[in-house]
């Protein structure tokens, strides 16, 4: 379990809820935590969140302070009940996020008669993104787009693709999709650059961790990551299939505090709106229950392959992970701006955040693979925050491979952490107690120069 300074518990197990979180003034705020920024050292810490509010029944488990004032009620949401008393959540501001995903559907970006870019459209959405960027934000965009001018620049007709054109015409699209993007952010002054992802990327420990350090590589030069599926080598048996889990798990991935999926609806409600004119607005949802999934409906276009189940399966994942998400209409003009401006749209709250989900996870929810043992000033340097170096282990047991997560033990041999160790246990061996810069000699290519990053390591509470 995490405790209050981004430590954990060995052996806990609960988490606090977002019911447990009480203000002083009696109303529950799913956002008590508020959304997380980042330092300069890249720790995350709390800040305040907007006064932008929307009343809410009180949840179970969440006290109301006697004498306190009702809440003005404002909006709809996902635990409305007439059973229930409302009280106020507040609603994350965008400038409080700092780690910023957007997701852009194929639908949005490509006009489906024309099979060409809507280039107006791009050239606002870029503006929003430069904004973002401008104030210090890092900004990913996950962009559907590249089968369906990839199909048009190909010359085939509309309608169900086989396989292997559906892989030709990705590639094919892939170029200009890229060149597309690169070129909008370009007249920005900003410079993108192409990750392709494919489930495996994801999934699988080691190639994660690769992609996830090519992300903060990036983020470290200010560039713009633009991410897509690999649909050039995926199969439906191994590949995502629609780019909302995607974004998820890219937002997962980079430890990003918000998702924006821009979608062709102003966000989710109570049932599809197309089929009842009485469909109600969801402003808000605290968490993905059972109810929820049931309000979603299918693709909405031709052109989209997911549609708002896929969109609340992302909300499952990203608020999972500690990242807060937002649907909200891509149609218009600056979309992301409208949402700064208060535009109708749907948060997903989550009350933690991506470095202390991640941390949870890795203190208590891994398999350990095996163990370093590290000195006095290295197990110091630890609980100071720092990454722990190879000139710090003076042992190394078990068989692991990259990316398994390993104890980390005192000169005692008492577990204070556990993390995601960057070299296999043979490769870990001999460049254990030597110093960074000697390890692309020893091990005859260049490595990280931690052996388990700050950022993929939790520490046991003392």
């Amino acid at each position: 379990m995490l405790a209050a300074a981004g430590t954990y518990i060995p052996g806990a197990g609960a988490t606090t809820s977002a019911a447990e979180l009480v203000d002083p003034a009696g109303t529950y705020s799913g956002t008590e935590a508020s959304a997380p920024t980042t330092d300069p050292a890249g720790a995350y810490s709390s800040a305040g969140a907007s006064a932008r509010t929307v009343a809410l029944p009180s949840p179970r488990g969440c006290t109301r302070r006697k004498n306190a004032l009702p809440p003005r009620v404002i909006g709809q949401s996902s635990l409305n009940s007439p059973h229930m008393s409302a009280f106020v959540v507040q609603l994350p501001s965008l400038d409080r996020f700092n780690r910023i995903v957007v997701k852009v559907g194929s639908s949005l970006l490509v006009d489906g008669a024309l099979g060409a870019v809507k280039h107006a459209w791009l050239k606002a959405l870029a503006s929003d993104i430069a904004a973002l960027h401008a104030r210090g934000a890092s900004v990913l965009v996950v962009s559907s787009g590249a089968i369906a001018l990839g199909r048009t620049i190909a010359g085939l007709r509309k309608g169900a693709l086989k396989l292997e054109d559906s892989q030709a015409s990705a590639a094919i699209g892939q170029i200009a999709l890229s060149s597309e993007w690169s070129r909008a952010l370009a007249e920005n002054g900003i410079v993108a650059g192409q990750v392709l992802l494919t489930l495996q990327d994801t999934e699988e420990r080691r190639r994660y961790l690769n992609a996830r350090a090519t992300l903060a590589r990036l983020f470290a030069m200010r560039a713009i990551p633009i991410i897509n599926e690999n649909d050039t080598v995926a199969t439906s048996e191994i590949r995502y299939g629609d780019n909302d889990r995607l974004a998820a798990r890219v937002a997962t991935m980079a430890s990003a505090d918000l998702l924006i999926l821009l979608s062709d609806v102003a966000g989710l409600y109570d049932s599809p709106p197309q089929r009842n004119a009485h469909a109600q607005f969801l402003p808000v949802v605290e968490r993905v229950t059972p109810e929820i999934e049931a309000m979603a409906g299918g693709a909405a276009s031709e052109l989209s392959r997911g549609g708002m189940r896929t969109k609340i399966e992302a909300a499952r994942i990203a608020t999972g992970a500690g990242t807060h998400m937002v649907i909200a209409d891509g149609r218009v003009a600056h979309p992301i701006a409208r949402v700064a401006e208060g535009a109708r749209c749907t948060w997903f709250l989550t009350p933690s955040n991506p470095v202390a989900a991640r941390k949870i996870w890795i203190g208590g929810s891994l398999e350990l693979k095996g163990a370093v043992f590290v000195d006095s000033g290295a197990a110091a340097a630890l609980a100071g925050g720092k990454s722990l170096l190879p000139a710090g282990v003076t042992r190394v047991e078990g068989v692991f491979a990259r990316g398994d997560c390993v104890a980390i033990r005192d000169e005692r041999g008492a577990e204070i952490g556990r993390g995601l160790i960057a070299y296999d246990a043979l490769h870990a061996e001999r460049i254990r107690g030597r110093n960074s810069r000697d390890i692309a000699h020893i091990l005859g290519t260049a490595g990280r120069a931690e052996m388990i990053h700050r950022d993929d390591m939790a520490l046991a509470e003392r």
